[in-house]
């Protein structure tokens, strides 16, 4: 027996009244009307003005005071650095020993007759340090025409030949050319033996080498019976030889340590017991580390 005709007709399966792939269209919530009623009244519009301008008001009234006051400050900058009652009348120079004032004013950036405040103090200092004779500047300016420049010198204190006669100062730094038509470094003494390779490959070793030997130099000088010095020879193992000025002796002193004093005073000893005409004669001397030992060499009469 068939069981689908069991029960009596078969019955037939409904769709749910609603489901989730039912869409229904949703009404329309915006209010029909003219476009008109949807502008801001007169007077709310005339409120918004009014709290957009008391808010920006502040920041309005700042940028009114920063542009008067900038006006002001480029309007008082033009007024200064163009008007003729503060032009330059003198340019003062001090410390200047070994240079003359024109020398100094020469190349500067600072003339007679130029505005006071638009004449730049920097680039006055950088062109003053950028003469080898000054080893330190300094400007500044009298209200309401002068301008004062103050410089240190260096003091040469010898020679040095480096592949050309150089002035040295105390510390035994070369820093200038020395300008022999012009009697640059006129009695000073030389510091010779010194190798210009090896300069330029080392400029504070033989700065140190050159002020060793002047070390001695002062040393030598301590004593007002010796004879003048023209000349310190540094030879390549540090060996210091001086020639005296007038006859150029060749006084070896050997390596400037702490024995060098006691050298100097053998030497002393040595050259008591010379008579003029020997002391004319003598073309070198020789001091050795012994105190009892000494080598003079003479000329033929």
């Amino acid at each position: 027996m068939d069981r689908s005709q069991r029960g009596g007709a078969k019955e037939t399966t409904r769709p749910p009244a609603s489901s989730r792939l039912t869409f229904r269209p949703r009404k329309n919530r915006k209010k029909a009307g003219s476009i008109w009623s949807r502008v801001p009244r007169p007077a709310q519009m005339a409120d918004a003005c009014g709290r957009m301008l008391r808010r920006s008001a502040p920041a309005a009234a700042g940028l009114a005071i920063a542009a008067a006051v900038g006006g002001a400050a480029w309007a008082g900058y033009r007024f200064v650095t163009h008007s003729p009652r503060f032009a330059i009348t003198r340019i003062e120079v001090h410390g200047n020993h070994h240079l003359s004032t024109e020398q100094v004013l020469a190349d500067l950036p600072a003339h007679v007759g130029d505005n006071v405040f638009a004449t730049s103090l920097d680039r006055v200092v950088r062109e003053l340090r950028a003469e080898p004779w000054i080893t330190h500047a300094d400007a500044h300016r009298i209200l309401p025409h002068t301008i004062v420049i103050d410089v240190v010198e260096h003091e040469p204190v010898a020679m040095a030949e480096l592949g050309g006669l150089y002035l040295v100062d105390d510390t035994g730094h070369p820093f200038k050319r020395a300008a022999i038509d012009t009697d640059d470094g006129a009695g000073l003494p030389i510091v010779t033996g010194l190798d210009r390779t090896g300069y330029l490959a080392d400029p504070d070793g033989t700065a140190a080498q050159i002020h060793g030997a002047l070390a001695a130099l002062a040393t030598w000088r301590a004593s007002g019976d010796r004879p003048a010095i023209g000349e310190v020879h540094v030879d390549a193992h540090g060996a210091l030889t001086l020639h005296t000025y007038d006859e150029a002796t060749a006084i070896q002193l050997g390596t400037a340590d702490r024995d060098v004093t006691s050298r100097m005073q053998t030497f002393d000893a040595v050259w008591a017991e010379l008579t003029d005409g020997e002391r004319a004669r003598a073309t070198a001397i020789h001091l050795d580390d012994r105190p009892d030992h000494v080598t003079v060499a003479f000329k033929d009469p």
